[in-house]
């Protein structure tokens, strides 16, 4: 009996402090608030409109990716942003990834104006409202050091010549300002340079004895590099130095004389901001072809920052080139130019010897508006016409586009565009349905092999309807590109209910790579494309601005 009095007096005496039953607080026995801690994966932290708060509140500088699943943009960054976290990681960096799915989380995709996918923003010190656009290459350790950039110095503060000259000798390419007083606006405008100018390290002096070891007087920017001239000044005047112009004199300068292209050196190529592109051709396995090599070197220098002279080997991967310009690589040696604006090409009136003085005469002919461009027509195929999508190219398209009794809707496709490739059934089946309709032709043009100067396209798939008729004006297709809103366009004689939805992705035919460290010069025309990488006219180019939201 007394053995169990015992436990119940405890029991009683329990329910009386209010202590039994009672489970540990949130925050663990002593009854003190958990901490709500954000999720991570891969490394970075996965975040929602409850926890981007503590995000900034916890890290001092994080960059978001805001991204969709659906994105093949995203999948493709998606390495490169593990890689980055990582590398910032194993430095202890104070700068942190971030992502948000923008889909999941339409508040915070409204809150920052978000409207493409991917969409990187760089926060710092948590400040919500007032976040730096991400600018930088999409490769990790350019991500990397464009954070390292602004979280730490962007560039090295120079003493003495000893300094300076160990600087200029570890890099090919290296920038120093010269600044009398670093207190100077320009010197903001320098520095606030160097934090994007990933590619190229960057010093700063204010030291009289380094102004008199370097021939200088007044404020000058100097670009030392190992090649070519060895050096380009800048001089900074009483105006005042403007960021454009200094970025554009570095690209330009940083540059080689001539530049051959291959993966590596195709981002630099596009987003150089020079216009006009002069192409040699040639078998780099041949030793006739390299000799001329030099001629073309010769002609290069009263171009620089006017025209960029590129060297392209047929003998490499490099028949996305040649297919642009409509060259076959037994052609080779050639040469070809072209205006990256407007995307005219052109070749010599006369296939003479390339040499220095040939070379020179070819781009003043251009220049000089002497020479008519040329245009890519496939030849037209037997069968264009024997299925239920019509087959143009450059050499048909007028007799079917322009036929007065017949309403034409073509696509103007990319063979390497993933839209393309997506709405191709959807193309099929529209033609299949429409086949027996005698005033009505669906077609298709390959607009990589085939150009028109009267209908430039500038992104993939792109929709026009041709009405019958005389007079009728070309309609641009802009809708949703499922069979259902299609068939209303044509039944429609050309027009699309109001209540239809704004119009899907496009890949653009190319865009402006962004040069580590400049920012991305929006979209521009190029030489070639291949696989799923929107370029410019030849290798990698990758932009911040990618795939629309759907």
């Amino acid at each position: 009996m007394d053995g169990l009095l015992l436990p119940v007096s405890l029991l009683l005496l329990l329910r009386a402090s209010g202590l039994w039953g009672q489970s540990p607080g949130p925050g663990g026995p002593s009854g003190e608030p958990r901490k709500e801690e954000v999720p991570e994966e891969d490394g970075i932290l996965v975040l929602s409109s409850r926890t981007l708060g503590l995000a900034l509140r916890d890290h001092p500088a994080l960059l978001v990716e805001f991204y969709a699943p659906w994105c093949v943009h995203c999948k493709a960054l998606a390495p490169e942003y593990i890689k980055a976290a990582a590398l910032l990681a194993a430095e202890s960096a104070t700068a942190r990834l971030a992502k948000v799915d923008g889909p999941s989380e339409p508040e915070l995709t409204e809150e920052f104006a978000v409207t493409e996918y991917p969409t990187l923003k760089f926060f710092r010190d948590g400040n919500r409202t007032h976040p730096e656009e991400y600018t930088g290459p999409q490769e990790a350790e350019g991500i990397a050091e464009w954070l390292r950039r602004r979280v730490g110095p962007s560039t090295t503060r120079l003493e003495d010549e000893e300094g300076a000259q160990a600087l200029i000798d570890a890099q090919d390419v290296v920038v120093i300002g010269f600044f009398q007083d670093l207190q100077n606006e320009d010197v903001a405008t320098f520095l606030a340079l160097a934090q994007d100018a990933l590619d190229m390290t960057f010093g700063l002096t204010d030291q009289p004895q380094l102004f008199q070891k370097f021939g200088l007087t007044n404020n000058t920017v100097v670009l030392f590099k190992k090649f070519d001239e060895g050096r380009a000044d800048f001089p900074v005047d009483e105006v005042g130095l403007d960021q454009d112009d200094l970025s554009r004199f570095l690209l330009t300068h940083s540059m080689h004389l001539v530049t051959e292209y291959n993966l590596q050196t195709s981002p630099k190529i596009f987003a150089a901001r020079i216009l006009n592109h002069l192409l040699l051709f040639i078998n780099q396995t041949l030793a006739l072809h390299q000799e001329l090599l030099a001629g073309f070197r010769e002609a290069a220098p009263p171009f620089r920052g006017q025209v960029l002279f590129v060297v392209v080997d047929v003998g490499a991967d490099n028949s996305h080139v040649l297919q642009y310009f409509g060259l076959r690589a037994e052609e080779a040696p050639t040469l070809r130019f072209i205006n990256m604006e407007t995307t005219k090409k052109y070749m010599p009136a006369d296939q003479e010897l390339i040499t220095a003085t040939s070379v020179a005469a070819f781009c003043h002919s251009v220049l000089g508006g002497k020479l008519k461009p040329y245009l890519l027509s496939q030849e037209v195929p037997p069968d264009w016409d024997q299925h239920p999508v019509k087959t143009l190219v450059g050499k048909n398209f007028e007799q079917v586009a322009f036929d007065e009794t017949k309403n034409v809707f073509i696509k103007f496709y990319a063979p390497w565009c993933t839209h393309c490739k997506e709405m191709a059934p959807t193309w099929e089946a529209l033609a299949e349905k429409y086949r027996d309709h005698k005033d009505i032709i669906i077609a298709k043009l390959d607009a990589t092999a085939n150009e028109l100067e009267a209908f430039p396209v500038h992104g993939f798939p792109t929709l026009k309807y041709f009405p019958a008729g005389q007079g009728q004006k070309v309609i641009d297709y802009r809708g949703p590109r499922d069979l259902e809103t299609l068939s209303k366009f044509l039944d429609s004689g050309g027009t699309l209910p109001e209540e239809e939805p704004a119009e899907e992705p496009l890949a653009p035919f190319l865009v402006g790579a962004s040069i580590p460290g400049f920012r991305a010069s929006g979209h521009v025309s190029g030489w070639g494309v291949t696989g799923l990488t929107r370029q410019s006219w030849a290798g990698s180019c990758t932009s911040v601005t990618l795939s629309r939201r759907r």
